[in-house]
């Protein structure tokens, strides 16, 4: 092909593609682009074949979506050369010419070449070459030999066969998407609940000789035309999103990517609210109509399974006067059970969780559910006997979460409590939920029932024992249906929540005593995280300030097990052995100090120093050789450290008390849960911020840090560490940081240097640069000491530490505790720091303000 013809063809294809392109956008008809381009694209294809023909006897065809009719703007151009015979050396050069010129032309093109033989031979062994050939179309060459690929797949395919492929198939692809719709950067083509779980149904029906189109499948009695009809509007949608997510990136982009949403939202002309961005609007649209595709899908693909695999024998075998069982599955003995008697609908939930043989409902079942729905009204939700059913699935022994699962996609829970409903698809932009704000809360009640089974009690060991001795401890699930309810509304969630639930347990016959734990449950379902994260738990003030707002030991071994379950169902990446540590110690020290008397000093110095004694003399010291050291360690130093860390700084420091080397000693903590780091060095004033810059270069994720300065003038600094991800070989790290930074700190190297700002930029994530956190920096005196207490909240970023420390250092701030707290794309850290530079407004406010460049310099 010369390239002045080439030039050609392709200004041609590209001014019709515009064409069609500009012609959608006056009248927003996705099928009229997606079938525009298709014929744009079919007639560039017969020009080509003009200056480069097939072979003799040989057929163009198109396959997968194109040969379906439909073309994306950015996605490929799905071929097949199908040949009369195996092709000569000839045959070869013709082959070669074509596809280079189909390449010259810009195409974006997936071919293959392959005889009769070869396609029957493949498509035996891959089920994704079987389906691409049920939808090849003609565009050139040899229509008998095409007419022959059909016939010959169609009598080699086996439809049981191919529906256990395609089912298989699905739920791999499912499982690659955390097996829901609801993540917050969704796949609108491949996700759960998107377009490929239509065109699954649509393949397999035509495997099954239902029908080759939606219209002929809504014909038959696979559908209802109320489903039909959903069906379409939601296939309209995603075929008009997935659309626009193209023309938006320019490119072949099928996710809804954060940096896409904003976009996205003003093209659909969303509005933001007062509490609601527009992009929050548009991905909740989104949320419900992947609900309606995965609802039809899971009811579709089970009638399949009930036809392909019917067997005449097997009769239904009653169990009242409404259900009956078959094929393992619950069914109802009236189609319109449901609406004859809606209290079915939360019967029907009961009845499978109380019979271990039933594998769930069946698709008339589970059709019938979700046509009749909308009984669930005021009425409804204030008939005792609905009230009772509802609570009695909360308190079975087994099949709660499957129950809610299942509730949540055939629309039953959002209707039974409205409040539910409006957290359904509802965006979480705290940079730390993985998930929509119902998915977490359907994880966080996943996670309290995993502390009820014995194979997880490994996992999960102090939490296995307290739920094991709780009484009723079906309360959780109530507490953690509750806890975010109300997100989303403006206000503080956990107080519009705790009213919320006060009335549901008033409603549904809660005891006044239970109605009291639930309710403080909700109300302060962040307050352990906050304090065993954000506190000094070394201090028995604040542990005696969280007893006495706990106020009970039942009210303690509540609120731990509805914390580790919320937090481990926020994100992968929120939860560490660190964070489950804290809490672990937090639950021992309050339970300790539940109704005992406020904390005396002397008393808690004096009980700390006795058993930190015993330690030593265990290892073989004598009291008086760690006199030296122990007369150089102030008041503060005794009540920040717990007994087991004195006994250990004191094991390696008691001879080297004014020693001029320093001394770096890591110790691995419980199984491999982070790496304890004691540094002892004469104290100069870049001290901390050398030590952030090395763990910085090594990735390596302060989690606490304990700054204490003694008598004499020496640094003795304590530091909790984590390893880079994916890396578990704590104690060779260990090894390696006891060398590494002692030699570093010995030779006084200069300081690292920070990372650009334009490269900090590029390593943040996609969260954290569209939906950025405003950093905010609250600096307040502490009124038992000349300390100040100083919280950061930011978007995470790396290196962000060892930045602060940069303007403590410049500041002359002296670092006396921090507790760095990680969640997910988001920092809450808060240090305790002295400095005369804040007692002086002006010094002060220069201060925050440098701490406030930092944190944007990310940003």
């Amino acid at each position: 092909m010369t390239p002045a013809r080439l030039n050609d063809l392709r200004e041609h294809y590209t001014q019709r593609r515009n064409e069609v392109i500009e012609s959608y956008r006056k009248h927003l008809r996705p099928e009229k682009l997606l079938g525009g381009l298709r014929r744009v694209t079919d007639q560039t294809l017969r020009d080509i074949l003009k200056i480069n023909p097939l072979p003799p006897g040989a057929c163009l065809a198109a396959v997968g979506g194109y040969g379906r009719g439909e073309l994306y703007p950015y996605s490929d151009i799905d071929l097949l050369i199908l040949l009369a015979r195996e092709p000569d050396s000839v045959d070869r050069v013709r082959l070669e010419a074509l596809v280079t010129a189909l390449w010259d032309l810009g195409f974006d093109v997936g071919h293959s070449v392959r005889t009769l033989a070869d396609c029957q031979r493949e498509a035996a062994n891959d089920i994704t070459v079987e389906t691409a050939l049920m939808e090849v179309r003609w565009l050139a060459g040899s229509k008998p030999l095409l007419a022959s690929l059909q016939t010959a797949m169609a009598d080699q395919r086996d439809p049981q066969a191919f529906f256990q492929a395609k089912r298989a198939e699905m739920q791999q692809r499912h499982a690659r998407h955390q097996d829901t719709p609801y993540s917050l950067e969704p796949n609108c083509k491949e996700a759960p609940g998107g377009l490929r779980d239509l065109m699954v149904i649509l393949w397999i029906a035509q495997a099954s000789g239902i029908g080759q189109t939606w219209q002929e499948i809504g014909q038959t009695d696979l559908l209802t035309p109320a489903e039909y009809r959903a069906l379409r509007r939601a296939e309209l949608a995603f075929k008009r999103l997935r659309i626009e997510l193209h023309l938006l990136a320019r490119r072949r982009e099928d996710r809804l990517l954060f940096d896409l949403q904003p976009a996205l939202a003003k093209i659909y002309r969303f509005e933001a609210t007062k509490t609601r961005r527009a992009s929050e609007l548009l991905m909740q649209r989104y949320y419900w109509a992947a609900r309606v595709v995965n609802q039809l899908n899971t009811i579709l693909m089970q009638t399949f399974e009930e036809r392909l695999f019917a067997s005449p024998d097997v009769k239904a075998t009653p169990i009242d006067d409404d259900f009956s069982v078959i094929h393992n599955r619950l069914d109802i003995r009236r189609p319109d059970a449901f609406e004859r008697n809606p209290t079915l609908l939360l019967k029907a939930f009961l009845a499978v969780q109380e019979r271990p043989e039933l594998t769930g409902l069946s698709a008339q079942v589970m059709r019938a559910m979700w046509h009749a729905r909308r009984l669930i009204d005021t009425q409804f939700r204030r008939n005792p006997v609905n009230r009772y059913l509802f609570m009695q699935i909360l308190q079975q022994p087994r099949g709660i979460v499957h129950a809610l699962r299942r509730m949540t996609l055939l629309n039953i829970l959002p209707r039974y409590l409205p409040e539910f409903r409006k957290i359904v698809g509802q965006m979480q932009h705290d940079l730390f939920h993985a998930y929509t704000v119902d998915q977490h809360t359907l994880r966080v009640i996943r996670n309290l029932r995993r502390f009820t089974m014995p194979e997880h009690a490994q996992e999960y060991p102090l939490a296995s024992q307290l739920i094991a001795d709780m009484d009723r401890h079906w309360l959780l699930y109530i507490a953690a249906l509750y806890h975010d309810i109300a997100k989303g509304r403006g206000g503080d969630h956990s107080e519009l929540g705790a009213k919320d639930v006060k009335r549901f347990c008033r409603q549904h016959g809660v005891s006044t005593e239970d109605t009291d734990l639930v309710v403080f449950l909700v109300r302060e379902h962040l307050t352990m995280s906050t304090f065993a994260q954000k506190r000094d738990l070394s201090d028995p003030r604040t542990v005696h300030e969280f007893a006495r707002r706990v106020n009970s030991e039942r009210r303690l071994a509540a609120l731990y097990l509805l914390t580790v379950a919320d937090i481990r169902g926020t994100s992968p990446k929120v939860w560490n052995s660190w964070k489950g540590k804290l809490l672990e110690d937090l639950y021992h020290l309050t339970h300790d100090a539940l109704g005992g008397t406020p904390p005396d000093t002397g008393t808690v110095l004096t009980q700390r120093k006795e058993a930190a004694a015993a330690e030593i003399r265990l290892l073989g010291l004598r009291d008086e050789a760690r006199e030296a050291f122990w007369r150089q360690l102030d008041v503060a130093y005794f009540l920040r450290h717990d007994a087991a860390e004195i006994a250990w700084h004191t094991r390696h420091l008691y001879h080297r008390v004014d020693t001029d080397e320093p001394v770096v000693k890591a110790r691995v903590i419980g199984q491999n849960q982070g790496l304890q780091i004691m540094v002892y060095i004469k104290d100069r004033p870049d001290l901390f911020v050398a030590i952030c810059g090395y763990f910085d270069q090594h990735t390596l994720s302060i989690q606490d840090a304990r700054i204490h300065t003694t008598r004499h003038g020496w640094a003795l600094d304590s530091f909790i560490v984590l390893l880079p991800q994916h890396d578990t070989d704590y104690r060779s790290w260990a090894s390696l940081i006891e060398h590494e930074l002692a030699d570093a700190l010995k030779q006084n190297q200069p300081l690292p240097p920070e990372r650009p700002a334009e490269v900090l930029r590029k390593r943040m994530s996609r969260r954290s640069r569209v939906f950025p956190i405003v950093p905010n920096i609250a600096l307040e005196p502490d009124e038992n000491s000349k300390s100040w207490r100083l919280a950061i909240t930011s978007s995470d970023r790396p290196g962000l530490l060892y930045s602060l420390a940069r303007v403590f250092a410049r500041h002359a701030i002296d670092l006396k505790m921090a507790k760095v707290l990680t969640l997910g794309d988001r920092v809450e850290d808060v240090f305790i720091i002295e400095g005369d530079v804040l007692e002086h407004p002006r010094a002060q406010l220069q201060f925050e303000r440098n701490l406030l460049g930092q944190l944007n310099d990310g940003g």
